[in-house]
């Protein structure tokens, strides 16, 4: 890579963390090129995006968005995406398909690092449409039951009748 391919690729990743609520730091040495591609497929369905990327390189772009205290070392893949709850689920689908291969370091969570827990946290969350759903399952209770009720009431009457 020449130099201005390299400050293109930390302008645009900086632009990139900066937009996004969740970056992923991941440690993928050993997966296959298939498996990195699958990866991928996962992250696209997440609305998430994944890069391998060199550390320094990485580094410059995270200092820039203004995520200081991630700390690269040895082979990293970072997944980051607007939504939080689908960026950590990403990264821990990954984890669970390819076992000792892809390995969960760090993150950021709105620009600021969070712990291996918090992510994985995280991850365990009902995803936002999860949640819209169960919320609106709470709302329609109510008139679930009253429209038991009137059918129940109705049976009764027609059965006296």
């Amino acid at each position: 890579m020449t130099r201005a391919e390299k400050e293109q690729l930390v302008a645009e990743l900086t632009a990139a963390f900066e937009a996004s609520n969740a970056v992923v730091v991941c440690d993928y040495k050993g997966l296959t090129c298939q498996e990195l591609e699958h990866v991928r497929g996962l992250a696209a369905a997440n609305d998430a995006q994944v890069k391998v990327v060199k550390n320094t390189l990485a580094t410059l772009a995270l200092k820039n968005a203004g995520i200081e205290d991630l700390e690269l070392r040895d082979t990293n893949l970072v997944v980051w995406g607007e939504d939080q709850i689908s960026t950590c689920k990403t990264a821990d689908k990954a984890a669970t398909e390819f076992k000792d291969r892809f390995v969960i370091k760090s993150g950021a969570l709105e620009g600021k690092a969070v712990e291996l827990d918090t992510i994985m946290a995280m991850a365990k969350l009902p995803s936002r449409d999860e949640l819209i759903g169960m919320l609106l399952n709470v709302w329609m209770a109510p008139v679930r039951n009253f429209t038991i009720g009137l059918d129940a009431l109705r049976q009764k009457k027609e059965e006296e009748a």
